[in-house]
C-alpha cells in the first residue's frame, strides 16, 4: 500500500528543492561570467574602436507595426555603426504598416523593404529577409524595439573575438513600467533572464536567444538550415539548431535594446504560454538529433528542461493537494502547506539574494533598475504560479501540436496605452 504522507513530503522537498539548487547555479554562473568578462569590459555606452567593420544586415519583421514603426525605424538609422543596412519585411500586416515602409524606404537610403502579400509568420519575413541580406552579419530586432545605438557594433566587437560564434543574444531591457506587472518585468529580465544567460553561457551552451534582438552570423544560419516556419519560437528553435551545427551562442549584455511588454495578465498569459510551447516544441524537436549526432553539450539543457517541466506539474499538483486536503479538512498535519517550515525560510532568503545579484549586475546597464527590488518582493506571487500552469499547459499543447502547423504571430499585448 502506498504510503501518501511520505510520497507527499517528497514531492514538497523536490517542489522547494528544485528551485532552490537552480537558484544558487544563476548566482554562481551570473558572478563567474562578471568576474572573468563583464567587469573587465568597457561601458556599454563606450564601445572601443573595431579593428574594421564588416558590412551587418538589420532584418526587421513587421507584423501590425504601424504605431510604432517610425520610433522603431527613426532609432536604428541613429546607430553609430557605419556600414549597415536595414531590412524590413512587411508580413502580410492588416494594417498600413507596407505603405509607411515604402514611404519611408524614400527617406532612409539604407532601408530596403520586402512586402510579403499574406501573413506567413516570423520565421519566413526572416528567412525572406536573410535571402536578399548582402551582409556577412544580421542583426534581428522586433518591430517595437527600439536598439542602443552602440549595439551592432557590441555584437561585432564580439563575433570579431571569436570565430566559433554562430550567434549572440542581446540585452533587452523593459521600457513599459506604469504597471506592476509592468515592474515586475523589469526585474525578472535582471534576476532571472540575464542570470540565466550568464551562466548557460559559462557552461558552454544556451537555450535561447532573445528573440527581441539577436545577432548571427549568416554562415551558421544557412548551415542551420534557416529558419523554421512550423516553429511557434523562431528564436528557440535556431538557437538550438545553430549548436548542433556545431557553432556556439553567447550573451552580449551590452548589445542592448529597449523593448514593450504586456502590462495586462491576458496579454502576460498569452506570451507566457506561446513561450512554453514553443520551448517544448523545440525541445522535443531536438532529441533525435541530440543523441544521433552525439551533441553532448546540449544534454544538460535538454535535461533541465523536462525537469523544470516536471517541477511545474509537481508544484501545481502539490498545491491543489494541499488546497484539498489541508483547507478543505482545516488539518495541516500531512507534511503539506506552502511554506514547509524552515524551507520557506531559506527559499525567500535564496531568492530574494538572487534577485539583489541580479539587479546588481543590470545596474551597469541601467542604473535605476535597482529601485525594482521592493516590486520583486511579489514576484514568486504572479509569475511563478503562472510559469507552473504555462510550462504545464505550453507541454501539453507542444505535444498535441500538428507538425505541419505554421508558426504565425498575431499582435502582442506591448502594455497600457
Amino acid at each position: 500500500m502506498l504510503d501518501w504522507e511520505f510520497i507527499g513530503k517528497i514531492v514538497a522537498n523536490f517542489c522547494f528543492g528544485y528551485p532552490f539548487v537552480i537558484a544558487w547555479y544563476w548566482m554562481t554562473g551570473s558572478l563567474l561570467y562578471y568576474f572573468i568578462r563583464e567587469m573587465h569590459e568597457p561601458m556599454p555606452e563606450s564601445p572601443p574602436e573595431l579593428p574594421y567593420y564588416p558590412f551587418v544586415s538589420l532584418l526587421l519583421p513587421c507584423y501590425n507595426e504601424s504605431a510604432q514603426l517610425e520610433e522603431t525605424l527613426a532609432v536604428l538609422m541613429e546607430s553609430d555603426y557605419p556600414n549597415f543596412e536595414v531590412i524590413a519585411i512587411n508580413d502580410g500586416s492588416k494594417d498600413n504598416t507596407g505603405e509607411l515602409l515604402i514611404n519611408f524606404a524614400k527617406i532612409y537610403p539604407r532601408l530596403r523593404v520586402v512586402n510579403l502579400t499574406s501573413n506567413q509568420g516570423k520565421s519566413t519575413a526572416l528567412n525572406a529577409g536573410t535571402l536578399i541580406a548582402r551582409g556577412e552579419f544580421l542583426v534581428c530586432i522586433d518591430g517595437d524595439a527600439l536598439l542602443d545605438k552602440h549595439a551592432i557594433t557590441w555584437f561585432i566587437r564580439r563575433f570579431q573575438s571569436d570565430g566559433s560564434l554562430g550567434a549572440l543574444t542581446g540585452n533587452p531591457r523593459i521600457r513599459n513600467r506604469s504597471t506592476l506587472l509592468g515592474r515586475l518585468q523589469v526585474g525578472e529580465f535582471s534576476s532571472i533572464v540575464g542570470m540565466i544567460k550568464r551562466t548557460q553561457t559559462v557552461f558552454g551552451s544556451l537555450f535561447t536567444v532573445s528573440g527581441v534582438i539577436c545577432a548571427f552570423r549568416k554562415l551558421a544560419v544557412l548551415e542551420a538550415g534557416l529558419w523554421d516556419p512550423n516553429a511557434m519560437t523562431d528564436d528557440v528553435d535556431l538557437t538550438l539548431r545553430i549548436q548542433i551545427a556545431g557553432w556556439n551562442v553567447v550573451f552580449e549584455p551590452n548589445a542592448i535594446c529597449w523593448i514593450l511588454m504586456p502590462e495586462t495578465l491576458k496579454g502576460l498569459w498569452r506570451q507566457r504560454l506561446r513561450w512554453a510551447e514553443g520551448g517544448s516544441q523545440a525541445s522535443l524537436g531536438i532529441s533525435r538529433d541530440l543523441f544521433t549526432r552525439k551533441v553532448w553539450r546540449l544534454l544538460p539543457l535538454w535535461f533541465n528542461f523536462f525537469l523544470s517541466t516536471s517541477w511545474a506539474c509537481l508544484t501545481l499538483i502539490f498545491l491543489i493537494t494541499w488546497a484539498v486536503i489541508d483547507l478543505a479538512s482545516l488539518n495541516f498535519d500531512h507534511g503539506l502547506g506552502l511554506l514547509p517550515l524552515w524551507w520557506g525560510t531559506i527559499l525567500t532568503i535564496t531568492y530574494l539574494m538572487q534577485s539583489l545579484i541580479g539587479l546588481f549586475l543590470d545596474s551597469r546597464y541601467e542604473k535605476s533598475v535597482i529601485k525594482t527590488f521592493y516590486w520583486l518582493v511579489w514576484y514568486p506571487l504572479v509569475y511563478w504560479l503562472l510559469q507552473s500552469i504555462t510550462a504545464v499547459v505550453g507541454f501539453y499543447k507542444a505535444v498535441r501540436r500538428p507538425a505541419t502547423a505554421k508558426g504565425k504571430w498575431i499582435s502582442p499585448d506591448r502594455g497600457l496605452k
